[in-house]
């Protein structure tokens, strides 16, 4: 982690949602450079409208949003991937009829130099999407494709990186994996924030997390404390 206590993402008290509704209110959350932050809640907690209200897909009515200091309330995605944010959503985050390859490409789109070094260390992190890489992504496994959008993802080489219930409807095998996955990135200098069912696993790997429910804070402390919490256990993370 850094010294500096300025935080890559600053959540300062937002309530938001979808036009007039507030799914959040009163929000707040912090990532530091070098941190994994997960947010963890039962279903409908507002865990994944948090996310997309610091990544602009969602309206912020109250409080502010900040990148590296720098309010970033309410701009829009195409911006915020410039100012070095990179999301993966749950769901469609692949471009199914694109190869493996096309799809990085795609990722790199906003840059000015050459992308070639950042996507051979991106297939030094998915080995199989090299040996995938003219392969539709539409015809790999849910893990494959989750390799491909986290890549995609990484082809800007952002400051954050924010995953939307990565193993979502992964087997087994692949949960793990993701993880170690996650790690890795985070070992190469990238901040990451993430939305997770596993809570568990996901704490168990996070240097903080952030426990939601009915859109609102409930806790806040490191992964460890929060796992070994038994009322948060009992509560929010299935039992001890």
């Amino acid at each position: 982690m850094s010294d500096n206590n300025q935080p890559v993402l600053d959540i300062r008290a937002v309530s938001g949602g979808y036009g007039d509704i507030n799914i959040l209110e009163d929000v707040d959350l912090k990532v530091h450079a070098g941190e994994v932050v997960v947010i963890v809640g039962p279903n409908g907690a507002g865990k994944s409208t948090l996310m997309k209200a610091a990544f602009g897909l969602v309206q912020v009515n109250a409080g502010e949003v900040l990148l590296s200091g720098e309010k970033i309330t309410n701009i829009s995605p195409d911006r915020l991937v410039h100012k070095g944010m990179s999301y993966v959503p749950q769901e469609r985050n692949v471009f199914p009829t694109m190869s493996v390859q096309e799809n990085l490409e795609l990722g790199a789109y906003i840059r000015k130099d050459d992308a070639r070094a950042q996507m051979d260390r991106i297939f030094d992190l998915f080995p199989k999407l090299k040996e995938r890489r003219k392969q539709a992504a539409g015809l790999m496994s849910g893990g494959e494709r989750q390799m491909v959008a986290m890549g995609r993802a990484l082809m800007i080489e952002p400051t954050l990186l924010m995953l939307d219930e990565p193993t979502a409807g992964l087997a087994p095998a692949y949960v793990h994996q993701v993880f170690d996955w996650i790690r890795a990135i985070n070992d190469q200098g990238v901040s990451i924030l993430m939305v997770e069912q596993n809570a568990k696993q996901a704490l168990r790997i996070a240097n903080r997390g952030y426990v939601l429910a009915t859109g609102r804070n409930r806790h806040e402390d490191t992964g460890e404390r929060l796992l070994a919490d038994p009322e948060i256990a009992d509560m929010f993370l299935g039992g001890r």
